[in-house]
């Protein structure tokens, strides 16, 4: 976008360390000389930007002289790419924070202290909420829908994810706590995939609303009572995994805490205000083992990302966790193993 006259002009850009550079082009071919350059030291980005909303695809640069730029990518695949370049090179000078951009593009790690229902009423705010429009899908049309694209621009330009990765996990547990349901063909199809990482899909093709339960108080499951003893040992590890169910077989994102005297491992459903846990279970003698990746292994269901690992308790009870990382599943299974 010019500076002068505010319209959209194509321009060729170049990111080199400290700057980036953007050059007219003439007969489909850039011109020699730049015709401007944003300086990269002190500036801030804001990726998804959300102040145009017919144009989602927008990258914000501010300078650190308070000089606005906005960027508009041809894709989101396009826009978050040059994000995190840029990203980097504002960062070029620290490598530890390089490297972690890099490593959150394709990781989650989910915030503490998440509430489905904080972002629920988010969403609902009438000025900085979800956009919701009418949309045609199929020769249907419905009315205050958003798709799966905006969703994950919103989650991630509200701070609630710091990649669409991690925005998608969130989106999914939207979906699985029924706060929001998928509408129209290709989103209600997505839902039958036995990969829980395909349910929820980030493009602006699949349609979502509100389900009408999500502002209704749901009738509470029953509590899983614990003994106070079991939850007074010491924390040693605590984090958010992926834990396939005991009776559906779907998998939830859970928060796991990893406690010693008495050693036990509980587990959280981040979507409860309550903070109890919903199951756990005595280390003693469990057996605690890393899982292929190639292949899919017995008693799992669905196309699962890799990087699992299976707790079997002493009762015989399999549990079957999906950590994040290899890295991680290696932390975990470490830190279990002494405890068994």
């Amino acid at each position: 976008q010019g500076h002068v006259v505010r319209n959209w002009k194509v321009r060729w850009f170049v990111l080199l360390q400290d700057k980036l550079l953007y050059y007219k082009i003439e007969g489909g071919k850039k011109e020699p000389s730049p015709k401007g350059r944003i300086l990269l030291d002190g500036c801030t980005i804001t990726c998804p930007c959300l102040e145009y909303e017919n144009r989602p695809l927008l990258i914000k640069l501010k300078t650190k002289t308070n000089t606005d730029y906005f960027l508009e990518c041809c894709s989101r695949e396009e826009r978050d790419s040059w994000a995190l370049d840029i990203t980097g090179a504002i960062h070029a000078g620290h490598p530890v924070q390089v490297q972690e951009l890099h490593r959150m593009k394709n990781s989650f790690k989910l915030l503490e202290n998440i509430s489905l229902h904080n972002i629920v009423e988010r969403m609902y705010d009438s000025s900085t909420g979800i956009k919701l429009t009418r949309n045609l899908d199929q020769g249907n049309r419905y009315k205050e829908t958003f798709t799966g694209s905006a969703l994950v621009d919103w989650l991630i330009s509200n701070s609630f994810a710091v990649s669409r990765f991690e925005a998608v996990t969130l989106a999914s547990m939207l979906m699985d706590e029924n706060f929001i349901r998928p509408v129209g063909v290709r989103s209600t199809e997505a839902t039958r995939s036995s990969d829980p990482s395909e349910k929820f899909l980030d493009d602006s093709t699949a349609l979502y609303m509100f389900a009408e339960s999500s502002k209704k108080s749901t009738s509470s499951k029953e509590e899983v009572h614990f003994n106070i003893s079991e939850l007074s040992g010491t924390i040693v590890k605590q984090g958010f995994l992926v834990k396939q169910g005991h009776k559906r077989k779907n998998w939830k994102v859970r928060k796991f805490v990893l406690r010693a005297d008495p050693a036990f491992l509980h587990y959280y459903d981040p979507t409860k205000e309550d903070n109890k846990p919903v199951g756990g279970f005595s280390l003693r003698g469990c057996l605690v083992s890393a899982l292929e990746d190639n292949g899919v292994p017995a008693g799992v269901k669905g196309n699962v990302q890799g990087n699992l690992f299976k707790i079997i308790t002493k009762n015989d009870i399999h549990y079957y966790i999906q950590a994040s990382s290899k890295a991680e599943r290696v932390q975990w299974i470490e830190a279990i193993k002494p405890l068994t």
